[in-house]
């Protein structure tokens, strides 16, 4: 496979040199093509003339300079450069300042060669760690961030969501519209990330040590924090989507049942029996608007007649909590309107409904 390292630089005089030096010794005990793509904003310490004079040394070293607008502008930036220019199946994020250890490449690697999509070097996996000499603020920076990405964000399977140490299958990338991310900073990680759970992508977390840089100083300021924590929540809301579409068929599903139980009483039927005939109907109804619509885009394992089999135990489950509320209302309030105790019924089982639903009947098994 053809592998391109992208590193964006800002500042990193210093450090560029030695860490190129260490990445080609990597890339000898490596099976792939492995190139270098430096993408500096700018630096007014002259980090691209000291890439230019390593490209005398090594031919699979590639520079491109811009205007400095972000972490996550840069890396888009040298995402398309890499994949137009020198056409890689797969690129790595990483920081050119040594806290992510070359030596830690290849293993990276391999879990690609193992069929990943997308591979973070972890901190907080068995066996990953942070620098030992981190005061109790960069701590509590890493880790609050991280939360607020796994649960605000909603990134809820990776324990390191804020880890800039990666390797990505450039199908992956080519599956995300990366100008719709709305993000130039380090939010671009869980931005990415987020996206390619989205499509996918098969994500896997390799421990690794994060260590202080060797020289300079960190580029993480309060506008980064903002935007990170603004984007997470812009992600939580986009997420809601997929609830906005269940509370949708749930709603067409209480039209289904009011209808149907008014019809039903009309009829002459009575009152306790049309109940769960029309909820039992609403249920087929509201099934099979989930699976073809709201939760279409999943990869779900179960065949067609085990998903209807399992919502339709959710379902009497719901019908449980609704037709005792229904009761217990009717009991209480004999004189009330049977469809407002009908009504009322539907909403304490909504919640149970789309709970069980949305992590077990169509328990999304991609990845």
């Amino acid at each position: 496979m053809n592998v391109v390292v992208v590193l964006p630089t800002y500042n990193e005089r210093e450090n560029i040199t030695p860490l190129i030096d260490d990445l080609q010794r990597e890339f000898t005990q490596m099976r792939h093509a492995m190139s270098i793509l430096v993408v500096d904003d700018a630096s007014p310490d002259g980090t691209a003339e000291v890439v230019r004079a390593v490209q005398a040394r090594y031919a699979n070293v590639h520079l491109i300079s811009g205007a400095k607008n972000g972490l996550g502008s840069a890396y888009i930036r040298g995402f398309r450069h890499a994949i137009k220019a020198l056409e890689p199946d797969v690129v790595f994020q990483m920081d050119a300042d040594f806290s992510h250890k070359p030596e830690d490449l290849p293993r990276l690697m391999a879990q690609i060669d193992d069929g990943a999509d997308f591979v973070i070097g972890s901190r907080y996996v068995k066996g990953g760690r942070i620098a030992a000499d981190w005061g109790l603020w960069r701590k509590l920076n890493s880790r609050v961030g991280n939360l607020v990405a796994r649960y605000v964000a909603g990134i809820y399977r990776v324990r390191d969501c804020t880890a800039g140490f990666r390797a990505i299958r450039v199908s992956v990338l080519e599956r995300i519209d990366l100008n719709a991310l709305r993000v130039q900073g380090y939010a671009f990680m869980v931005a990415l990330l987020h996206a390619a759970a989205m499509s996918r992508a098969r994500i896997v977390e390799v421990p690794v040590e994060f260590v202080e840089r060797r020289h300079g100083t960190s580029k993480l300021g309060l506008s980064d924090i903002i935007e990170f924590i603004v984007n997470a929540w812009w992600i939580r809301l986009q997420s809601s989507r997929l609830l906005v579409k269940f509370l949708i068929v749930g709603a067409s599903g209480v039209a289904v049942n009011l209808g149907l139980f008014s019809l039903l009483l009309q009829l002459g039927v009575n009152k306790y029996l049309a109940s769960p005939i029309a909820i039992e109907i609403s249920i087929i109804s509201n099934f099979l608007l989930n699976n073809y619509w709201t939760f279409r885009w999943r990869k779900v394992r179960d065949r067609l007649r085990v998903r209807g089999l399992k919502f339709n135990v959710v379902s009497l489950l719901s019908l449980g909590v609704s037709y005792t509320t229904f009761v217990a209302l009717s009991f209480a309030f004999p004189q009330g309107t049977p469809q407002v105790h009908q009504f009322i019924g539907i909403v304490p089982a909504t919640l149970v409904n789309y709970l069980l639903n949305s992590y077990w009947t169509f328990k999304d098994d991609a990845g």
